[in-house]
């Protein structure tokens, strides 16, 4: 398992709180439990969710908490870098459900950890993007030029399918959502993939011609859609198979306030809200 860096801050709706959470997360002790019932009569229910920084715990906190809050619905997100812990925290019950995956990672999570999360939604997909490290263009790419792409097997084969879209190597199978490097059947300009941990593929930018990079890494490093050289056809197998989920445990997908985030998720509000503030960077599904 690589070293893992879990966020040390809690995100509420409940500004009241804001000075007491402040202090939880700098002791590192926020509140641990799934808290489905109330704390007295009249009380508001408590949702935790976990989620990747950008744009899943912005769009949480900015959108989602003050519409569930109008539904007597308390919001609590809790923030991870890593594509780890929010599975790990979800199957134990530290938080109710987590928005940060595709399905394709999801399953294969499931199948390597021996778990059975669900996907209860979709909601969101981030075109990946091909992005200029030392050189900018794909047109003229230098015979050994050197990609990096994410390492984890089903955000590589989604690098590969970008890369194989814009002619620079072609798949023995074209659809493979789980290509690795291994599976390139044609290579003519004998381009060298760097596989390297999907959070870091941004920092390799100085070190290599060009970089696949995730849309939500890609934000977080003040990159957009509109900066790629390419990104993800609309129409192509790949947008089609990773739009990110909410996702939960079995025992939960009925919960009615999960189904209340769900809800105000894939609304009409919410997809406006999508296109003012992330523009082509975050799309509705």
């Amino acid at each position: 398992m690589p070293d893992i860096t879990r966020r040390g801050f809690i995100l509420t709706a409940a500004a009241a709180s804001s000075a007491i959470l402040l202090g939880s997360a700098l002791t590192g002790c926020g509140s641990t439990g799934s808290s489905s019932g109330a704390n007295g009569p009249g009380a508001a229910k408590r949702l935790t969710v976990a989620a990747s920084p950008t744009p899943h715990a912005k769009i949480l906190s900015e959108f989602a908490a003050p519409k569930l809050k109008d539904q007597g619905i308390e919001l609590t997100v809790k923030e991870y870098t890593d594509y780890i812990i929010p599975n790990q925290v979800t199957s134990s019950g530290e938080v109710d459900a987590n928005y940060f995956q595709h399905i394709n990672y999801l399953d294969n999570y499931n199948e390597k950890n021996g778990t059975d999360l669900v996907g209860v939604a979709a909601i969101h997909y981030e075109p990946f993007g091909i992005y200029a490290g030392t050189s900018s263009d794909l047109l003229s790419i230098a015979d050994g030029a050197q990609i990096a792409v994410p390492n984890d097997p089903t955000n590589e084969g989604r690098a590969l399918l970008l890369l194989q879209q814009e002619k620079i190597i072609r798949l023995s199978n074209p659809n493979d959502l789980e290509a690795t490097a291994t599976s390139v059947a044609d290579n003519p300009h004998n381009v060298r993939l760097v596989e390297v941990e999907a959070a870091a593929v941004p920092r390799q930018l100085q070190d290599v011609n060009f970089a696949v990079i995730n849309g939500n890494y890609a934000i977080e490093a003040g990159m957009h859609a509109s900066d790629a050289l390419a990104v993800e056809s609309a129409q192509g197998v790949a947008v089609q198979q990773y739009a990110n989920y909410i996702v939960t445990t079995p025992d939960k997908k009925d919960d009615e306030r999960i189904a209340a985030l769900v809800k105000v998720l894939t609304s009409d509000d919410f997809k406006k809200y999508l296109s003012d503030t992330y523009g082509k960077d975050v799309l509705p599904v």
